[in-house]
């Protein structure tokens, strides 16, 4: 059951936060005039970042669970 979750919330994270973070990048309001990164498009870095670093751990917990590390 642990395992099932690990894999979804992987594959979640896998697969939403890179479409995001490229609507993100397309907005408006990620660049000011001179084109240089606003804290609009920082935070939302961040949290892409955060994401995947959260499925790269839920992903090698599944599998250590998975042989029996854990």
């Amino acid at each position: 059951m642990i395992v099932a979750i690990l894999l979804a919330n992987a594959v979640f994270n896998l697969v939403t936060w890179p479409t995001f973070f490229r609507r993100v990048a397309r907005d408006a309001r990620a660049r000011d005039e001179a084109g240089k990164p606003t804290a609009f498009f920082t935070v939302h870095l961040v949290l892409l970042i955060l994401g995947l670093a959260l499925a790269a751990f839920s992903l090698a917990a599944a599998t250590a669970t998975l042989i029996g590390v854990w």
